[in-house]
């Protein structure tokens, strides 16, 4: 059977770059035509629609200044006052953290 084969030489018609080339040619055609059927038969998408939101009018009241001024000055008081103790607690805190740092210095300098 081999003799059969190897007797018969087969010349190609085309070289097989030609064959590739011509494939890949045929690509963009291809997708063409898959996007032109995707279009006709696809699932078309509604448009959206815009959302109109009413917006319920603002009161508006009316305060005298000094009250406000009053209630104004107690929250600056308030707020200083936290911000002070904040800041003892943060110094207290730094303290107590230098003073185990040399702790653990001397220590490491008796060892």
């Amino acid at each position: 059977m081999l003799k059969y084969l190897s007797s018969l030489n087969y010349e190609m018609a085309y070289s097989e770059t030609r064959i590739v080339i011509g494939g890949l040619v045929h690509l963009p055609v291809l997708i063409f035509i898959a996007n032109f059927i995707k279009g006709k038969f696809g699932i078309k998408t509604e448009k959206a629609k815009d959302t109109v939101v009413k917006e319920e009018p603002v009161k508006i009241i009316e305060i005298k200044d000094t009250v406000v001024k009053e209630v104004k000055l107690e929250t600056i008081k308030e707020i200083s006052n936290k911000l002070d103790s904040i800041e003892q607690k943060a110094d207290e805190v730094y303290e107590k953290v230098k003073k185990k740092k040399k702790y653990k210095n001397k220590k490491k300098k008796n060892n």
